[in-house]
């Protein structure tokens, strides 16, 4: 069979999207430069080499995903296979991303995606008490998406589907009963209302936190900064005191030598010159005994060495770069703020997203000279450098006074110590835990019992699979084994949607519409549901990838109900 989608890099995470597109009956295959156990159909061999992709099909294959955790070696893999297959679609995994925008743009059917970019906001939404399970990119927003399980205490028992269908807030994705099987606008038609057992899929729209910037806050900042600024001048003051002692020193040998014959400016004009090197009223130590001119030669010394200190420490007090770290550093928060162990990929992406969203945040970290750094000091972003395993460094970051702990190191045993100590420390601290491997997640959650352990690869494959399946997604999820995936659909003059109902349309190919985009207006909620396609309208919808051939059937029919 030949495969219309082809994953080439098979680990953790891409060979999580083969196993994804095998159970939506997908026509597809695997390309690795090493076998894999209980894996016979696999293309072993080098992935950038011309050989190993044409005996994987690639000339004739529809999608390409490149899916190692190697930007250089997926760049590679790219240009070969576009000579190879010049119209193939290309979904490319790459960690530079403004690399991948730059490729976007000159690369016609080629899709950068970023581990990170999407598995962020999943940490971000377990830190805030949400058990997402996808998500959706809806007006520049990320909508976590998570399941309810209606039961006779859920404040939506007996509640009709059309009431929570209406509620802008929230967006239905899917629609699973206790007793039946039965789509989610089929259910709305016959008035259905919620039971005990159902399961209904929803979206949230994120609320944002209004940052607390009050003058107190502000002023509180302001008079931290100068008590840094005053600590790190401390060398630099001791040293301008020494100077101004050894100034006054020279001005009292003199005018005590001489008994007072010359005035007090004199004296000090002197006293500044022979430091400083400059000369001027020599005449006052040529009249001096030998011993006062014994001191001013060793004072020229001692006076030049301190001028060169004092200067050397004002120079780099004013213009040095710890002076400009000094004043740009952000003050680690007191409470209600989210502590983010780990400044990686993905752990700058966690704290950029909840800075956004109005919350605190405090990164630790170990590596001083971390790549992502300029950023963190760009967002004005609280970093503590020192081992997140010890409590002290975790008391810096005032751990108890935190709304959460995420600990997202690249390392999983780093990840469960630091986990580990906080729920030491802090018992009731809710702490977010990265896992990289899938089979490990759901045992660290059970024994530890910590509020959430999610596993990028888990989390990425699914938007990795969407995104290959349709052309515009915008969100993608799991629910059991399924992949349902958000799209965007064009409906043009010849589609088979086109002058159609959408809740017709919606009943017969089991999909369920989130919005309509038309010329004039987008239609939401009840009228959402009455409204006809037109040509060219853009229609917003989730749909089982398993069913996404429907979005394009001639021959859907309403089914009786």
């Amino acid at each position: 069979m030949t495969p219309s989608i082809i994953v080439c890099g098979l680990n953790s995470i891409g060979y999580r999207i083969l196993c994804l597109l095998r159970q939506q009956n997908i026509a597809v295959s695997g390309v690795n430069d090493y076998p894999i156990p209980d894996e016979p159909d696999l293309t072993i061999g080098d992935m950038r080499a011309t050989e190993t992709l044409f005996r994987a099909g690639l000339q004739s294959a529809q999608t390409l995903i490149v899916a190692n955790n190697d930007d250089a070696i997926n760049l590679d893999i790219v240009m070969q296979a576009r000579l190879i297959n010049p119209q193939i679609r290309i979904i490319n995994r790459l960690f530079n991303t403004n690399l991948g925008e730059r490729l976007d743009q000159i690369l016609p059917e080629h899709t950068t995606m970023s581990v990170a970019d999407i598995a962020a906001p999943i940490f971000v939404f377990a830190a805030m008490g949400n058990r997402a399970i996808g998500q959706l990119r809806l007006v520049q927003q990320t909508w976590p998406i998570y399941e309810e399980y209606i039961h006779f205490e859920h404040p939506w028992y007996n509640l009709s589907l059309r009431d929570i269908w209406d509620n802008r807030s929230r967006m239905l994705i899917s629609y699973l009963t206790a007793d039946r099987e039965i789509s989610l606008v089929e259910a709305m038609s016959l008035e259905r209302r919620l039971r005990e057992g159902d399961r209904l899929i929803v979206g949230t729209k994120p609320m944002r936190r209004n940052p607390q910037n009050s003058w107190l806050k502000q002023s509180k900042q302001a008079l931290d900064t100068v008590h840094r600024l005053g600590q790190h001048g401390r060398f630099t003051s001791i040293g301008i005191l020494v100077l101004l002692v050894i100034i006054l020193i020279i001005i009292l040998i003199y005018i005590q030598s001489l008994s007072g014959k010359i005035p007090l400016i004199d004296a000090l004009y002197f006293a500044v010159g022979i430091i400083t090197g400059v000369g001027g009223y020599e005449w006052i130590a040529k009249d001096a005994s030998t011993l006062p001119k014994i001191i001013t030669a060793l004072v020229m010394i001692v006076g030049a060495g301190v001028v060169g200190i004092c200067y050397a420490l004002l120079n780099d007090f004013v213009l040095g770069s710890r002076f400009q770290q000094l004043w740009n550093v952000a003050i680690v928060p007191e409470r209600d703020h989210y502590i983010i162990c780990g400044l990686g990929g993905i752990g700058v992406r966690i704290a950029t997203q909840l800075q956004s969203q109005g919350h605190e945040v405090v990164i630790i970290e170990r590596d001083v000279q971390n790549r992502f750094l300029s950023i963190a000091r760009a967002q004005n972003l609280p970093v503590i450098f020192g081992d997140a395993t010890l409590p002290d460094i975790l008391k810096t970051a005032n751990l108890l006074g935190a709304s959460a702990l995420l600990t997202v190191t690249s390392d999983d045993m780093i990840n469960l110590e630091i986990a580990l100590t906080v729920k030491n420390l802090a018992p009731k601290m809710p702490v977010v835990v990265r896992s990289q491997n899938p089979e490990r997640v759901q045992r660290m959650q059970q024994v530890f019992k910590f509020e959430s352990v999610l596993s990028p690869p888990e989390l990425v494959a699914p938007v990795f699979a969407a995104v290959a399946l349709g052309s515009k997604v915008f969100g993608s999820g799991m629910i059991g084994d399924s992949l349902w995936i958000a799209v965007s659909l064009l409906v043009t003059p010849s589609h088979p949607f086109c002058g159609r109902c959408i809740i017709e349309v919606a009943i017969a190919a089991d999909l369920v519409p989130l919005y309509l985009e038309t010329k004039e207006q987008t239609v939401h909620g009840e009228e959402l549901l009455k409204a006809f396609l037109h040509p060219y309208d853009i229609l917003h919808l989730t749909i089982a990838a398993i069913d996404l051939e429907r979005l394009w059937r001639p021959n859907i029919t309403v089914q009786d109900n």
